[in-house]
């Protein structure tokens, strides 16, 4: 079941809500330059085994409204708020996927994990996606910037080249070109705007520290995008975490090594 909720006055998000009966809740948050539907994967599964699947498109991608501004983390957990507060939601699992990841991280610092039980952070893209002297795990400061001017030159070109870094293991062209559509349906100013903002935070490397929920680290061993020292850091900065290093695995974990990666995460839903 698909609807809007308002997070500004003249800004909508939107919701996939899947088996809205469910018992134990699952808020999904997307990474860049996707939406929602990147976990369609688990959307098939989860609500099969009774929970409850929220998808969001935040603001700039999928089906969502595109403003001009708000693409920094603050806003963006602040929107994730709107929604819980909108839809009631009470103890219940908040995941990310990479930028997502980050956005999640953010909101439970900035909301004190408002409503959250559990935290699942997949290929996270924090506490840096960049390098800077005193991180020097991430990817280079020029790469971004290549990102960000391919955006705005010929961005279907660009996103086709970062598909291309999202698999360790081969995925059919049919997939490979879903991915690349839904990268499409986003704004070409919002999806610089986000690429923009990893280079300015560093916010970060504090949030990491103030989650006081349990919290599942999922990383593929050879990811290209969000290198795997980063997992490392999380794990060393949120008291009580647990790190499952998921190997022959890229970015694109949930799909990559799929099985694996639903395993891994019903079983602490479960726990």
């Amino acid at each position: 079941m698909g609807f809007y909720i308002r997070v500004e006055r003249n800004v909508k998000v939107y919701i996939e809500d899947i088996n809205p009966a469910g018992g134990k809740t699952v808020f999904f948050v997307h990474g860049w330059p996707g939406n929602h539907n990147f976990f369609e994967y688990q959307f098939d599964v989860l609500p099969s085994k009774g929970y409850r699947c929220v998808g969001m498109d935040y603001r700039g991608f999928g089906h969502s409204d595109r403003p001009w501004t708000g693409y920094d983390y603050d806003r963006l957990s602040d929107d994730i708020r709107c929604v819980v507060d909108s839809m009631r939601l009470h103890n219940f699992t908040l995941l990310g996927h990479s930028t997502g990841g980050a956005i999640c991280i953010r909101y439970m610092a900035r909301h004190r994990g408002c409503g959250v039980s559990k935290l699942v952070l997949c290929a996270a893209a924090a506490p840096s996606l960049i390098e800077r002297p005193y991180f020097p795990y991430g990817l280079k400061r020029e790469d971004v910037l290549n990102i960000i001017r391919g955006v705005h030159q010929d961005r279907p070109q660009t996103l086709r080249d970062f598909g291309n870094m999202l698999f360790f293991n081969p995925v059919t062209p049919a997939l490979a070109d879903w991915l690349f559509q839904l990268g499409l349906q986003a704004a070409g100013w919002s999806t610089a705007a986000i690429a923009n903002t990893w280079l300015g935070e560093e916010q970060l490397f504090q949030d990491l520290k103030e989650i006081r929920v349990p919290t599942l680290i999922l990383h593929g061993v050879d990811d290209r995008v969000c290198l795997f020292p980063l997992a490392t850091a999380q794990h060393e900065s949120i008291k009580g975490s647990k790190l499952v290093p998921i190997e022959s695995c890229g970015h694109f974990l949930f799909y990559d090594q799929r099985q694996k990666f639903n395993e891994e995460l019903i079983g602490f839903l479960e726990q």
